[in-house]
């Protein structure tokens, strides 16, 4: 079902400061959606609240903000409580904030490969946990998750990542299986190589995407309720002939 019609949106989107939800928060704000930003940094949330309400062409303190730190569950609870009652309800949360490091990063230091799954993928599921409970409470709404395409299959180059990325995955589609009939939309989004502050100093691939594109992408799929989204839309078929290769195959190419 197209849930474009309803009209603006109560929206929460945590890790809107940065990268890929900062573009996707900018596109909500501008459309005429109403926003509660969650993340840590009181300076970068207010500029980035100060940059959303001129976008949306709103006076000063109508978007709200609220600390809320992915390796601090005990945040988690209270955060999403002032953004509901700030909004008055809540039609969709998103999460884009995320972690990510290097696999000789990850394998030199045990603490940093701790704490990178611990934020990837147990912390966003409780958080995702107190999300889901509170759309469920109201009748429902879209959780919108990033995850990424690291996830699809086990890769040399991203063996820690893209396994906190995978398990991430697979949760999100237990849920949407989960709730579905009770009203829950699940948008499970995998980007690629996207040009973000993440990926500074990485070599882009030719079909590497800008964030922008990947927000317009990410908006239709949350109004519409699609499940999974690729974005860049080309990372779609890429994928689709990667989950296909043979382990042997993989071990030569290295991908």
């Amino acid at each position: 079902m197209d849930q474009g019609a309803r009209g603006p949106k109560r929206v929460v989107v945590l890790g809107a400061t940065s990268g890929m939800g900062r573009a996707l928060a900018r596109r909500m704000a501008a459309r005429g959606d109403r926003l509660h930003v969650l993340g840590i940094g009181d300076d970068e949330l207010a500029r980035s609240v100060a940059d959303l309400e001129i976008r949306a062409g709103v006076r000063s303190g109508s978007i709200g903000w609220s600390r809320c730190d992915l390796e601090k569950p005990e945040t988690f609870a209270g955060a999403l409580e002032e953004a509901e009652t700030k909004l008055g309800g809540l039609d969709v949360v998103v999460v884009t904030a995320a972690m990510f490091a290097a696999q000789a990063d990850l394998e030199s230091d045990a603490k940093l490969t701790q704490r990178l799954l611990t934020i990837d993928f147990t912390n966003t599921v409780l958080f995702c946990e107190e999300a889901k409970r509170r759309l469920l409470a109201r009748g429902g709404g879209t959780l919108c998750v990033f995850s990424s395409v690291a996830g699809e299959r086990g890769r040399k180059p991203v063996a820690l990542y893209g396994a906190a990325k995978a398990g991430l995955t697979r949760y999100l589609e237990a849920l949407d299986h989960k709730h579905h009939a009770e009203g829950l939309r699940v948008v499970t989004v995998k980007p690629g190589f996207v040009k973000t502050g993440m990926t500074a100093g990485l070599k882009p691939p030719p079909f590497a995407g800008e964030p922008e594109d990947v927000a317009a992408r990410v908006v239709r799929a949350v109004d519409r309720g699609t499940p999974e989204v690729y974005a860049p839309v080309a990372w779609g078929p890429i994928m689709g002939v990667i989950r296909r290769l043979p382990r042997f195959v993989m071990r030569r190419v290295g991908f």
